[in-house]
């Protein structure tokens, strides 16, 4: 690994990265770049599994990903991550150790901006509301 400078260095040999198409300011809907074959299917068939999962953090994120982007766009996503994750442990040389499925609603910064959020939801669909702020 340490021909590559970062895990997007590797991740653009590997071909897991999108293409880059923009004109004029738009960004245009691009393939992926050329890259390992063999790397590329290997990484395809372990986010799909990664995707079938259960309370794990590749599984929640891949879900997350494909209700917002669809399911190829969230299969290559997820086999990028797992690529990186790769990198950051040969590098590092310690085990893996999963974040778990709750791991990116644990890193909220501010609980009243989501409470703002789910407010403003929870009253675009019509319901009524009493609040009363959590004890600090």
């Amino acid at each position: 690994m340490t021909r590559f400078a970062s895990p997007a260095d590797l991740s653009s040999w590997a071909g897991m990265c999108p293409g880059n198409n923009e004109s004029a300011g738009k960004h245009g809907n691009t393939r992926t770049r050329k890259g390992n074959v063999w790397l590329r299917g290997a990484l395809g068939e372990a986010a799909q599994a990664a995707a079938r999962t259960q309370n794990t953090y590749l599984g929640e994120r891949h879900r997350h990903l494909a209700r917002r982007r669809g399911a190829k766009k969230a299969t290559v996503a997820t086999g990028r991550h797992i690529l990186e994750i790769t990198y950051w442990i040969t590098i590092r040389r310690v085990p893996y150790q999963d974040l778990g499925p709750d791991y990116r609603r644990q890193r909220v910064p501010d609980p009243r901006r989501r409470i703002d959020h789910l407010t403003r939801e929870l009253l675009a669909l019509g319901c009524t509301l009493q609040i009363t702020p959590p004890a600090a």
